[in-house]
């Protein structure tokens, strides 16, 4: 271990932590629980990490979380004591079940009672703090010394980043912060390894479910996280052409090209005739195999009751005792626990082998990829045919938003953020590199600060990030846009404004017509119109680029140019379109 001998404050020692770690930047609300380890950050750190102010503690933990699927590396997060934790832990609980590394700082105290201000420091403080977010953060610690902060850092970092990932909370007391540093004091040595490296899976077991899909007839393959390693995009196509799989991309991590001939995602009928379906890094398998009516909640499989069920990954790891984040069990006759990142290669190298060896082999599967490339094709060409249908449409549809858009990034080198305004940047646009769309969306009141995560990620470079921003979202944290332009991240902000929480508004028509009631009244507390917000003036207001509300389609093309000139000079800009519902 490192010796830190020179007198300091305790705090400090948690600058040198973050820097030696690599943590770029911290995303923050002000609090004064940590008034230490913010003048430590601030003047002994020289401002490295970044502190970057934020309005509310949900965006500090969202911009840390659309970083980490961007980066696949995490940044961190200071939260204010027990109040500045309790407004972020919805943040915090999408971020582990989206599994995004997240260094997240807390405050607390101070514990000494003789050291603690009248009221505030009570009032503000938790025994132990850390238990409110136990069930959706992999670790948290509160060091009682200065002593256990590095060994407790060093867990803190190694827990968080170990696939599956996810945030983890260390809570430093406030007096812990504020007192000078008198002892020799161990630190991490700078040639340490910082976490394990990725854990493979049994090679007998992948051959046998290597030997399954190479004698099928239609197999498949659903995937999910593995996009946010380096490498893996590719690695999957080299295992599916290897395999002759058709691939289904969940799309929690872009992991597989769109326009691949082998690509089938969003096509149920493709899993009709399903008899193998290899699951790569899946938690949730119901839901893009399934059929739902959701006004009766019944729920129906795509595929055939004699298909053989196949697993690769993490499934039976960090699952929750507390959150049903892990979906319906799906019973599966091979199950295979390693990390893709070192597995995929090794079924690919078995599957070649096996190929090498036998002809017949080769014939089946260059079959079957004649079938999913037809299909394949057939799909896009519905798909463009059915966006050339609602052009034109008044509201404007978002298959047309997402047209003119497309067609006005063309030659950019862009990375959509979060949304796929409703599917249709992923059926319309070519995502073929794995940094063009770290991700879906999530809930509501999370797309706007992630999506400033991923823009942070690409901050100085010729990248354009944009987004495609439903109006409700930003309702909720309207501040983001100020952070945008304090920080200047430059971030095109693309409004798909349908002045409603429609998803919610849709539900409450089913229910009417499901009873037999005023579908007319469904809009009733569903709405955001009677006042409409002009976001325009509101990002203009925060000191960002703003143009909007437009209703014609013609005017767009325009106004995004005027707004990408904006975001290449390094600042962000918002245009808000009004869309349809649908």
């Amino acid at each position: 271990m490192n010796r830190n001998t020179y007198e300091k404050y305790q705090s400090d020692v948690i600058v040198d932590l973050l820097k030696q770690y690599d943590i770029k930047h911290i995303s923050m609300n002000p609090g004064a629980s940590f008034r230490g380890l913010h003048d430590s950050i601030v003047n002994y750190g020289e401002n490295n990490p970044e502190l970057m102010v934020c309005q509310h503690e949900e965006i500090a933990v969202q911009i840390a979380h659309g970083y980490a699927r961007a980066t696949g590396k995490p940044m961190g997060v200071i939260l204010h004591n027990l109040v500045g934790m309790l407004h972020a832990q919805m943040a915090v609980y999408y971020a582990y079940i989206d599994r995004a590394p997240i260094f997240i700082m807390g405050a607390t105290g101070p514990m000494h009672e003789g050291k603690r201000r009248p009221h505030i420091d009570w009032s503000h403080s938790a025994l132990v703090q850390g238990e409110a977010m136990r069930n959706y953060t992999k670790w948290d610690y509160q060091p009682h010394a200065i002593e256990g902060v590095p060994e407790s850092f060093m867990r803190a970092y190694s827990a968080m980043v170990t696939e599956p990932a996810g945030p983890i909370y260390m809570c430093y007391d406030a007096w812990l912060q504020e007192e000078k540093l008198t002892a020799d004091l161990d630190m991490p040595p700078p040639d340490m390894q910082k976490a394990p490296s990725p854990m493979g899976a049994d090679p007998d077991k992948l051959a046998e479910m290597v030997d399954v899909i190479l004698n099928a007839k239609h197999p498949i393959i659903l995937v999910d996280y593995i996009g946010r390693q380096e490498g893996n995009f590719e690695k999957l196509v080299e295992l599916a052409e290897a395999l002759g799989c058709g691939v289904w991309d969940i799309n929690n991590s872009l992991a597989f090209p769109n326009q691949h001939p082998l690509c089938i995602s969003l096509d149920h009928d493709s899993l009709k005739d399903a008899d193998v379906i290899l699951g790569i890094d899946v938690r949730d398998w119901e839901k893009p195999t399934h059929k739902l009516i959701s006004t009766t909640r019944e729920v129906t499989s795509h595929v055939p009751d004699d298909c053989v069920w196949m697993e690769l990954g993490f499934a039976e790891l960090e699952i929750s005792a507390w959150a049903f984040d892990y979906g319906r069990y799906q019973p599966k006759k091979h199950i295979a626990m390693g990390d893709p990142r070192i597995s995929m290669p090794e079924m690919t190298k078995i599957a070649n082998a096996r190929l090498k060896e036998d002809s017949s082999l080769v014939k089946n599967r260059d079959k079957r990829s004649e079938k999913f490339a037809a299909r394949h094709h057939e799909l896009f060409a519905g798909w463009k045919k059915q966006a050339e249908a609602k052009l034109g449409s008044d509201p404007i549809s978002y298959a047309e938003l997402v047209t003119i858009t497309g067609e006005v990034i063309r030659d950019e080198d862009w990375v959509l953020a979060v949304g796929t305004a409703r599917e249709w940047a992923r059926k319309l646009w070519n995502f073929d590199k794995p940094y063009r769309h770290p991700g879906r969306s999530l809930g509501t009141s999370t797309q706007i600060g992630m999506s400033l995560g991923v823009a942070l990620a690409y901050r100085g470079t010729d990248k354009l990030v944009l987004n495609f921003q439903p109006d409700g979202d930003l309702m909720y944290d309207a501040g983001a846009l100020w952070t945008a332009a304090k920080h200047e991240i430059p971030i095109l902000i693309v409004m798909c404004n349908n002045r409603a929480y429609y998803n919610d508004w849709e539900h409450q028509e089913r229910m009417a017509h499901l009873r037999g009631t005023d579908v007319e009244k469904a809009h009733i507390g569903m709405d955001i119109f009677g006042p409409e917000p002009d976001f325009a003036t509101l990002a203009q207001s925060m000191g960002m680029h703003g143009e909007g509300p437009i209703e014609d389609p013609s005017k767009i093309a325009a106004a995004l140019k005027r707004a990408i000139a904006v975001v290449k000079s390094g600042k962000p800009a918002l245009v808000d379109i009004v869309v349809a519902h649908r």
